[in-house]
């Protein structure tokens, strides 16, 4: 019997479009010989099923069903296709525990740990995982702009802490710049790091749970033809991304041995992506992501493909380790 699957897209974040993408090619590339794929828009103002003419349908919150021509339809599974909030900092994946539904993520304490990007790192730094020097700003803290300066150098990267897709972060190189940059982060969340700059190859690299197992995927290079890879060379173009990624054999097990140690770290599940930058040989952590791109053009659809994983089974796979 086929199984109802929700795909879950859009959030509440600048990411929304983004996700919309991811979501409907998770619908268009579902087996319909053992799937029947729902899309499911979730935003602020609806949470609502949208069938194939764009009539909208509301969810029912209560038990996430959905009635249709007097009808009601339940899932078997949630695929979760929401980059940035509510899909990837933990709150839909408490929400799914609550009602006992499974989904294809992770769970709430490790969505909501990668979401916070000061906390991940200040988490994995026990284990000996590298990342770069970093500045720590609420907002309505006072800005001492020398403390910044003294602590991270110039240039350094001013970021949104809950933030993804590059929305909120800006490269400062002068000090008189650095309110600028702090003013841009702060429109998209309350909590900023500030960075120092790592000059070396930056890599992203996929790792999930493959057949039960943790499966590190190709590594990925990113050569941005912007200043760093910000949104315009993530989804404009603006980049190339080679894999696999031109790293020595020395350089790929130390990246490849560092991002599997952290999904398992963290007791992962599902899909990952982290971004690495070498610094002297050494790979250092800058975030990572749990709902990644899932377009054919995206990084992680990229790296199954090296690995010999289509992006069918790769998301057949997503969906049958849920429902262990």
């Amino acid at each position: 019997m086929k199984k109802n699957i929700a795909i879950i897209m859009g959030g509440y974040s600048s990411e929304y479009k983004i996700s919309l993408k991811s979501g409907n090619v998770v619908y268009n590339t579902l087996d319909t010989s053992k799937y029947i794929p729902y899309r499911i828009h979730i935003f602020k103002d609806k949470w609502v099923y949208v069938d194939d003419n764009n009539s909208e349908f509301p969810i029912n919150k209560n038990d996430f069903s959905v009635t249709v021509n007097n009808s009601k339809i339940t899932f078997d599974c949630v695929f979760n296709a929401i980059h940035g909030s509510p899909g990837e900092d933990g709150f839909m994946q408490g929400y799914f525990k609550l009602i006992n539904m499974p989904h294809t993520s992770c769970d709430m304490y490790q969505a909501s740990l990668t979401y916070n990007k000061r906390d991940f790192l200040s988490t994995l730094k026990p284990y000996g995982i590298k990342t770069a020097e970093s500045f720590y700003l609420n907002l309505g803290d006072t800005i001492n702009e020398d403390a910044i300066t003294s602590k991270v150098g110039l240039p350094c990267f001013v970021k949104a802490n809950k933030a993804g897709s590059s929305f909120g972060i800006s490269k400062v190189y002068k000090k008189e710049n650095l309110q600028g940059a702090i003013d841009v982060a702060f429109k998209e969340d309350d909590e900023i790091i500030i960075e120092s700059f790592l000059d070396g190859t930056e890599v992203s690299v996929g790792v999930i749970t493959y057949k039960g197992e943790t499966k590190v995927l190709p590594v990925t290079e990113i050569v941005s033809d912007n200043d760093f890879f910000d949104y315009e060379a993530k989804y404009q173009g603006k980049s190339k991304e080679i894999t696999p990624a031109r790293l020595t054999k020395d350089e790929e097990a130390k990246v490849t041995k560092a991002a599997k140690q952290v999904y398992d770290i963290l007791k992962m599940k599902g899909f990952s992506r982290s971004e690495f930058i070498f610094k002297d040989g050494e790979p250092h952590l800058l975030e990572m992501n749990t709902i990644p791109g899932l377009t054919k053009e995206s990084i992680l659809p990229q790296q199954a493909a090296c690995a010999g994983i289509s992006l069918s089974d790769l998301f057949d796979n997503a969906i049958e380790e849920a429902l262990k």
